[in-house]
């Protein structure tokens, strides 16, 4: 008799603690295939290792994990997507699954949770944790254009930079990750404290740290 196959994971977390621990949790029910620790490894694992499922947390270097899975979506990669994060704020929720993603689970959740919203996730169904779900569907019928959600009035292009910006990336140097010009990055830089109002650097990153993109 057969022994059935198990569905593929790859686990994208910078915390190797939280990827270990899942790795012993989950290891009976799916094939761990791969744990990276930033959204731009994640991208790159997920078209090499083709798997059935990932966890991600959203605050990740590099690239973060929402803005990862737009990327993965954009070039038609539709795997399922778990987000596993310490974010309990609602308007990360709601952000994660206007991006596509198909479950949305808190680090301090148990872990027969997590399972189900993997199991959910492989069934082309959503996972929304029950302590937050009620508030996210009430944000989510006002639609995706909301005054109180500064981070999506910029695009996904100044999110990448502000991200790089406040790990404390050079200009040069995100040209060079981003392939494109350190005068596009001062411009997307400028762009984005007009359009948030804000006046210096410093205030820059600290929005960049509220919204999640870096962690302190």
């Amino acid at each position: 008799m057969s022994v059935p196959k198990r569905p593929t994971l790859l686990v994208a977390d910078d915390h190797l603690l939280v990827a270990e621990a899942l790795k012993s949790m989950l290891s009976s029910e799916f094939e761990l295939v791969g744990v990276v620790g930033d959204g731009r490894a994640l991208l790159a694992a997920a078209e090499k290792l083709q798997p059935d499922v990932i966890i991600a947390d959203i605050t990740m270097p590099e690239l973060n994990g929402i803005d990862a899975l737009i990327q993965l979506r954009q070039r038609g990669d539709d795997v399922p997507v778990v987000f596993l994060t310490m974010h309990r704020n609602v308007s990360f929720a709601r952000r994660a699954l206007e991006a596509g993603a198909s479950g949305f689970v808190l680090k301090h959740s148990a872990s027969e949770e997590l399972v189900a919203a993997l199991h959910a996730a492989l069934e082309g169904k959503t996972y929304l944790t029950p302590q937050i779900a009620r508030e996210v569907l009430e944000v989510m019928k006002l639609g995706p254009e909301r005054a109180d959600d500064p981070i999506g009035s910029i695009t996904p292009r100044q999110r990448e930079v502000l991200q790089l910006l406040a790990e404390g990336r050079s200009a040069k140097e995100i040209a060079s990750t981003l392939s494109i010009s350190a005068r596009t990055v001062e411009f997307h830089k400028y762009q984005m404290m007009e359009t948030l109002d804000l006046r210096t650097n410093a205030e820059l990153i600290h929005f960049a740290i509220r919204e999640g993109l870096v962690e302190l």
